[in-house]
């Protein structure tokens, strides 16, 4: 097949992979003068419609995934009765190839297994389940970003994952305990296989070897999560627990959701970093406490008088400090309600009600995914003379938020912060008047204690014009 031409446009160039449902080929769009990745359905799956139409279902659900992590479908179409998709052309390693050179330092690690989970939490957020996830399908580009792949397509005779019926099981290797057994799969699959490939990444080693697909199957199904300890001693605890609550084998002690994994490998992050007051909050469970024997009690003497009446004094000056400071005034509102915390957002698009070119709605991602040198930006304006235009951001579930800081690069520009209940609007003014942002704008909201599932950064930009490149946003209750 190599030198075909697909769709007038596409020249075949070389077979990069190979699977059960469908073969992968780099080729050069003559169309556009680039280098793209085709995924072709082998033919003789070409024949049963039930699997054409699973090939066209997943490719159009896959196009709607617009996000930095995720390699981008481009094109599909039929040829000669042959079913084809077009991908953007990684030229890179993927992770098995980068774990095969030996263990990760664990910043890494986590910073790659952070970059998986918000692409396959976005996925999880518009439908799709991966069912597959892998170090092999997810590529490193030039710049050590990683893009998950192979998103949604369902193999059904792959050599590392059916059962005889068809059922489609993914990868030995990672393969969660309810996939093996042919249950139906859910986010909460796609989250134990991520633990299984960040194991992978930290070690060097899959979580369970086995001389056949049925026998690492098995024991993903009947043995405990391993500790990343045994293999690792210098591994952090807490990204030791989170990688075995990931893996437990009953889903409902997994994460609720990826973005709660998102949440702790953040934290884990945080802490390495020397950061631990600025990460998220830790959400592993503490493991079971084993019971201890009950010890008969032994009365012990002790001297009670004087003790009892150092407490009086000590309750009779706290009471006085209590009354001068106080005077009657009321008990400030942080002692009687929770500490603020950090909330997790996601670009979720541009906001540009008066029209335009979506202000490069595709990459609103980047903005939160805790990586300054990536940023969302607006169009270059020679002079700005709209209302303004914004960037929407998106609550793991309805919040009411106290502060949100916004670091940007290049122009200076005004801005204000607003809530709602759908990522069109409408919204709701949370700041007042336009504030400047320099490098770095930390925004006190005032929600009145409403939960919103969207904020907005509304921003305006100074007439004569020039353009805003928001990095990072952050968020606490």
């Amino acid at each position: 097949m190599v030198g075909e031409l697909i769709a007038g446009r596409y020249e075949l160039e070389k077979l990069v992979g190979s699977g059960g449902m469908s073969n992968v080929f780099r080729a050069h769009d003559r169309l556009l003068e680039r280098t793209v990745a085709i995924k072709i359905l082998h033919e003789q799956y070409t024949r049963d419609e039930d699997y054409v139409e699973r090939f066209r279902r997943e490719a159009r659900a896959v196009a709607q995934l617009a996000h930095p992590n995720i390699v981008t479908v481009i094109d599909r179409g039929e040829q000669d009765g042959r079913q084809y998709i077009v991908f953007e052309y990684i030229d890179g390693e993927n992770l098995k190839e980068l774990s095969a050179r030996g263990p990760l330092d664990p910043h890494e690690a986590i910073r790659l297994a952070l970059q998986v989970a918000r692409a396959l939490s976005f996925a999880h957020d518009r439908g799709l389940v991966h069912r597959d996830v892998k170090p092999q399908n997810v590529l490193l580009n030039d710049d050590g970003q990683a893009k998950v792949t192979d998103f949604g397509i369902a193999r059904s005779l792959d050599v590392h994952g059916v059962t005889q019926t068809g059922t489609v099981l993914g990868t030995s290797d990672y393969i969660a305990p309810e996939q093996a057994r042919g249950q139906k799969v859910d986010p909460k699959t796609d989250i134990y296989s991520l633990g299984a490939v960040l194991y992978e990444l930290l070690t060097g080693e899959v979580p369970y070897a086995g001389e056949n697909f049925v026998a690492v199957a098995m024991r993903h199904v009947n043995e405990p999560p391993p500790s990343v300890l045994d293999r690792r001693p210098d591994c952090p605890l807490r990204l030791d627990l989170a990688i075995q609550r990931a893996m437990a084998k009953d889903p409902e002690e997994r994460y609720g959701s990826m973005e709660e994994f998102c949440t702790e490998l953040e934290g884990c992050l945080a802490e390495l970093n020397g950061r631990a007051d600025e990460g998220a909050t830790m959400i592993v469970p503490p493991p079971p406490r084993q019971r201890r024997a009950k010890k008969p009690r032994q009365r012990l003497r002790v001297p009670w008088t004087p003790i009892l009446l150092v407490l009086l004094a000590a309750l009779l000056v706290a009471g006085g400090a209590y009354l001068l400071l106080h005077d009657g005034a009321e008990t400030p509102t942080l002692a009687r309600g929770a500490s603020p915390k950090p909330v997790q957002l996601q670009g979720a698009g541009a906001f540009d009600p008066i029209g335009g070119d979506g202000e490069h709605d595709s990459v609103a991602g980047r903005a939160t995914d805790h990586d300054q040198a990536t940023f969302w930006d607006t169009e270059h304006y020679s002079n700005f003379t709209k209302e303004g235009v914004g960037l929407v951001l998106k609550a793991p579930e309805s919040t009411a938020l106290s502060k949100l800081t916004v670091n940007s690069v290049g122009t200076n520009f005004d801005a204000q912060i607003k809530g709602g209940d759908s990522r069109a609007g409408p919204f709701t003014d949370l700041t007042g008047d336009f504030q400047q942002v320099g490098s770095s704008k930390a925004f006190n909201l005032d929600t009145h204690d409403k939960k919103y599932l969207y904020y907005l950064v509304w921003l305006k930009l100074p007439f004569e014009g020039g353009q805003a490149k928001i990095s990072e946003v952050t968020a606490r209750t």
